[in-house]
């Protein structure tokens, strides 16, 4: 059952932070403004070396060490069985879905910067342009890691739970 005075704050923090991005199509890109000028492999290859942040598994596996936690709490937490946890684990090529990238983050605990790091090494992030990003993140900064609470929550405002938990 959610917390009436929790549920007010929730929708205040949501009312507070929701951010609505409008877009508009540009009728004036040509196919030209598509054309890549030349560029080397050496180029390509050194920009790669630059910019390239740890693997998803790498930071993931990095935060359970650090939370000195065994992988079978983690993934039982998080709602995850066995199989696909050992998938994340044993596939580097292998990208998990957000809403379990998100149960992970909560399951081991994660700070919202914790969070971003975790989520960016999988290529995702918390948008403050989407309900269920928000409400993830209000529990986040309440410290609040419990998935059911925030299933609740995101059942609450009609979305799809992070994972079967509830």
């Amino acid at each position: 059952m959610l917390d009436k005075k929790l549920l007010d704050e929730l929708q205040e923090y949501l009312d507070r932070h929701f951010i609505y991005t409008v877009c508009e199509k540009s009728s004036e890109m040509t196919e030209q403004d598509y054309v890549l000028e030349s560029i080397s492999p050496l180029e390509i290859e050194t920009f790669i070396k630059d910019k390239r942040k740890p693997t998803l598994q790498k930071v993931l596996f990095g935060f359970i060490d650090k939370k000195g936690a065994a992988d079978a709490e983690v993934y039982k937490k998080a709602g995850i069985d066995r199989r696909h946890f050992s998938k994340i684990r044993s596939n580097p090529d292998y990208r998990p879905g957000k809403n379990t990238m998100i149960a992970l983050a909560l399951a081991l605990e994660l700070n919202k910067k914790e969070t971003d790091k975790l989520l960016s090494s999988a290529g995702y992030s918390l948008s403050d342009s989407d309900t269920a990003d928000l409400i993830v993140q209000f529990y986040i900064e309440k410290k609040i890691y419990d998935i059911i609470q925030v299933n609740l929550a995101l059942d609450y405002f009609s979305l799809k739970p992070l994972t079967g938990m509830m």
